[in-house]
């Protein structure tokens, strides 16, 4: 049975906001037979993405009973690119509901950062604090890169802790269940391979399917394994197998090596990767045959400055033949411009596209084409949520195809 102390049961007794709040965390650690409620550093909101009218009226119902957010939150893409909203060809009241929406959650308190990557928009709790975060990617990289604790929470739970400044104590909120139970060795793979950026969003599609929930160490790209990549491989591990948290040995804070990430414990199996494995996993995100491209969308998760700094250089000035979108958040897209780097990016064919993505609104044109991208969390959703088939390829194999208006492939990275 949860247990609330005194403050906490003042709250959830009260009227308004913040007792709707209070109750709802407090009944969700009982349905998850958590023995009490923790003080939360901060939250990050994935139930601000429009998905029925519902969501809007339960956000307008919490500012309506004088809700505000306790503790810093920030929040995940919309329906609506609000820096250019001719992009998103949402209309109707479905464009209104979901206006609605965002302002709502704005009212209660939260930042605009509209980004499915806050941690690299400033958001970044510290290694140890809890916190609570919605949106697959970020969970997985507040867990595993940060080293801060959270849950995967889900809309509407999410705001709920943010209000209540609380979360259920259970998952991953206890050191003890933390620590990895399997080594993914990943050493034997060339060194060529695991220096690629391509290589991420493919490992980590297999390693979601893998290892499913289960907490791995991966121990071979020590030197090789910075942010964006990092941010690859747990965006397409969450989206494939429920990845919250992993341990890269040598790189996250929690796995100084193989045995710091085991808690001193062995290791419940050893997998040894090969190149065949990944290669597999590659060719399992393309669903599309022949080299027909339509469409070209990267940025799932969200693009970092230097991200763009890569796709301007493999465009080299040339304009592209077929339409590419290339999604991020706003603090990208100010230091673009601070920069002077939009302008010859738009010129060449370049849709930027802020505060949401292509997968979860309507910007694709409504034809039931063929999307290339780099994503695997993109290569993951895109059938099922926009009627696209999929070419998966590199940023290069990317560009190269979208210049020539057809699938280009490189040759001899995964020989």
């Amino acid at each position: 049975m949860t247990i609330l102390d005194a403050f906490e049961r003042r709250i959830a007794e009260d009227e308004g906001g913040a007792a709707v709040a209070m109750r709802i965390v407090a009944e969700s650690a009982r349905l998850l037979g958590a023995p009490k409620l923790i003080p939360i550093a901060s939250a990050h909101i994935d139930g601000c993405l429009y998905h029925g009218d519902s969501g809007t009226l339960f956000a307008e119902k919490l500012v309506a009973g004088a809700a505000r957010v306790q503790v810093p939150t920030t929040l995940n893409v919309g329906a609506l690119d609000l820096l250019r909203a001719s992009t998103v060809k949402l209309a109707g009241e479905k464009r209104a509901m979901a206006r609605r929406l965002m302002a709502a959650y704005e009212a209660l308190g939260c930042r605009p950062t509209w980004t499915c990557a806050p941690y690299q928009a400033g958001h970044r709790p510290a290694a140890g604090e809890d916190v609570a975060w919605g949106e697959s990617n970020a969970v997985a990289f507040c867990n595993s890169v940060l080293g801060a604790r959270t849950n995967r929470y889900g809309d509407f739970l999410d705001i709920a802790c943010a209000i209540s400044g609380r979360a259920p104590l259970f998952g991953l909120h206890i050191p003890a269940n933390r620590r990895a139970r399997v080594i993914v060795d990943v050493t034997g793979l060339s060194a060529h391979l695991r220096d690629s950026d391509v290589f991420y969003p493919a490992f980590g599609s297999w390693y979601g399917k893998a290892l499913g929930e289960t907490i791995g160490v991966i121990d071979g790209l020590s030197g090789v394994a910075g942010e964006d990549r990092l941010k690859a491989f747990g965006a397409a591990a969450a989206a494939s197998g429920a990845v919250a948290l992993f341990h890269v040995a040598g790189v996250t804070p929690e796995a100084a090596d193989v045995a710091a990430a085991l808690g001193a414990e062995p290791a419940e199996e050893r997998i040894v990767v090969t190149s065949a494995m990944i290669a597999s996993a590659r060719d399992d995100l393309s669903t599309a045959e022949g080299d027909r491209i339509d469409a070209v969308a990267i940025g799932s998760p969200h693009l970092s400055f230097a991200e763009f700094e890569a796709l301007a250089a493999a465009l080299g000035g040339r304009r592209l033949a077929v339409p590419f979108y290339a999604c991020t958040g706003r603090h990208v897209v100010r230091a673009l411009d601070e920069a002077g780097r939009r302008t010859p990016l738009e010129a060449a064919g370049i849709t930027i596209v802020a505060d949401t993505c292509v997968v979860v609104t309507p910007i694709l044109a409504e034809i039931a084409g063929v999307l290339m991208t780099n994503s695997g969390k993109f290569a993951h959703y895109a059938p099922g949520n926009t009627g696209y088939s999929v070419q998966f390829g590199s940023l290069e194999e990317c560009v190269e195809s979208a210049v020539a208006g057809k699938l280009v492939r490189e040759g001899g990275l995964w020989n």
